[in-house]
């Protein structure tokens, strides 16, 4: 992945400036700062002071001067409108479970901050800094993985993002989880007092939802162009044919993302003496799982791009409700609703999925001794030894259980709220789910990665082209040629690790810089831009 919008040194203006994904990673990880400027400022103070002239003036307004969810026609007196917003914290911070990862907890914060100073939630300058500073000295709230439905906001998670700002909750701070009241004396502070809507802003929104999608995409996305990898190291391996990756069979079914799969192949295999020292060969065609891999790759990606161009609309909108225009245009809508997020987070589930289980089929074609020189079990001697057979059960394994996961969260709702709010997302457990697919999948690709270097083993001493060649000597480095039965768990490990670190992508793109060579496709852009 590559930070495309913004250099690593410079500033995102919160409430101003198009977020996306990457730029969202980039402050999670203090390599872009992210600010308030004056502008933004002003707006926030002018939605602050329409919020308290509603409670000044008395006028009904959702969440204001009203209970929440089956109470909004009990009213709320005005000198208690405050206490509304810190009960709505601690009465809503119900989550259960292991908490998420402190990255996706700060990702949430970066969120909610940026929907915020949109100007449109009635939330004081005030809060905002202390939610900054949260995000900028790294006291991380810590928040349950497990109690929303995707819909009237992630409310539970979002509670126990904010109740800190109270003085109550448990923080990270420095590798070490705390009480909010430990972490407030370390630093001098005091806990915020809530102005009336405050509460109510905090919580409703799918930041939760929305924080899994930033790591769904980018993780979905490292897996994508490894499997562009892997699968051309097998198809070397396996003697696989480069005639189903041109482009003019592509332009007949012109998808852009398939044509790039295609293409990227090519690239990958350019000068390949392997590939083609069997180009007259009298094998007619390949398995599928060689043969199509533009079409599956290709159909995945286009998932990619789609949950891409939701998440960035996601993102960059107002999401709480009501939503303040003025003291005299407020709107009790539905903008917290998850299904927006959820139906292409569980496209994307599933379409990763497919890239798991297509790249358990190759792993499973080098094993079967069919492809002159390779042996099978890609071992010389087996017998004896049981070669590489038994990584493909991991994968298998792992191919199933994210078919489990792949039931579509979105296909469910249960009422809540006494029938209030009666038809939920459940966004946020699709937004778990396929987080969970894309980890499995990488630990299949990184299998493959194993068996495939393996097997081009048995052509030397033909080679690759240049980048191939470096990837499998980069591969070489950590991982020895397998020669008879050994505890293979730490060489798969090595392997994955690979592969999600993005190290092999990195160091294709510097040996085609420094070779003057061709990696990246016309359609390149597209697919890393985010």
């Amino acid at each position: 992945m590559r930070l495309c919008e913004k250099s690593m040194t410079s500033n995102f203006q919160y409430g101003q400036e198009h977020l996306t994904a990457s730029i969202a990673l980039g402050i999670a990880k203090g390599k872009i700062k992210g600010v308030l400027t004056p502008e933004t400022r002003e707006k926030v103070r002018a939605s602050a002071s329409a919020v308290e002239q509603i409670v000044a003036n008395g006028k009904p307004v959702y969440g204001i001067n009203t209970g929440f969810g089956p109470l909004c026609t009990t009213m709320i007196s005005p000198d208690q409108t405050r206490k509304l917003q810190e009960n709505i914290l601690k009465s809503h911070a119900v989550g259960l479970g292991e908490p998420i990862p402190e990255e996706i907890a700060k990702l949430m914060l970066i969120l909610k901050l940026h929907a915020l100073a949109k100007g449109h939630s009635g939330i004081r300058e005030q809060t905002l800094d202390r939610i900054m500073w949260h995000i900028e000295q790294g006291v991380i709230p810590v928040v349950p993985k497990q109690g929303s439905v995707g819909a009237s906001g992630d409310l539970a998670p979002l509670s126990h993002l904010f109740i800190p700002l109270i003085g109550l909750g448990k923080v990270n701070d420095q590798g070490k989880t705390l009480s909010t009241a430990e972490a407030l004396q370390r630093y001098q502070l005091e806990a915020i007092h809530l102005g009336p809507k405050e509460g109510l802003a905090l919580i409703n929104g799918t930041q939760f939802i929305a924080a899994f999608g930033v790591k769904v995409l980018d993780r979905f996305y490292n897996v994508l162009a490894h499997a562009d990898i892997t699968g051309a190291m097998m198809l070397e391996g396996l003697l696989g044919s480069i005639k189903p990756f041109s482009p003019d069979l592509h332009q007949l079914r012109p998808y852009a993302a398939n044509q790039h799969v295609a293409q990227t192949i090519l690239n990958l295999l350019h000068e390949s003496e392997i590939v083609h020292s069997h180009a007259t060969c009298a094998r007619v065609q390949d398995p599928y799982s060689l043969r199509c891999m533009p079409q599956v790759h290709g159909a995945s990606r286009n998932a990619w791009l789609h949950l891409k161009a939701c998440l960035e609309t996601e993102i960059n909108a107002v999401t709480d409700n009501p939503v303040i225009f003025d003291e005299n245009h407020t709107i009790s809508g539905g903008n917290f609703h998850g299904q927006p997020l959820a139906l292409p987070l569980d496209y994307a589930c599933l379409a990763a999925s497919e890239i798991g289980n297509i790249s358990d089929r190759r792993i499973y074609l080098s094993l079967e001794g069919d492809t002159p020189g390779v042996p099978k079990l890609l071992l010389k001697e087996t017998g004896l030894n049981s070669g590489f057979m038994i990584p493909q059960y991991t994968t298998a394994a792992l191919a199933s259980e994210n078919k489990g996961l792949c039931f579509p969260a979105s296909a469910d709702s249960i009422p809540t709220s006494l029938g209030q709010e009666d038809h939920v997302s459940m966004g946020s457990i699709g937004a778990r789910k396929a987080l969970q697919v894309i980890e499995n999948v990488g630990k299949i690709l990184g299998v493959e990665l194993f068996c495939a270097a393996q097997a081009v083993d048995f052509h030397a001493p033909l080679k690759s082209g240049k980048i191939m060649t470096a990837l499998y000597e980069h591969v070489r480095t950590k991982i020895k040629h397998v020669t008879e039965d050994q505890i293979m768990n730490d060489d798969m490990e090595t392997a994955i690790d690979m592969i999600r670190s993005g190290e092999l992508l990195k160091l294709a793109r510097e040996v085609t810089k420094k070779e003057g060579l061709q990696l990246e496709t016309k359609w390149s852009e597209e697919f890393d831009r985010f």
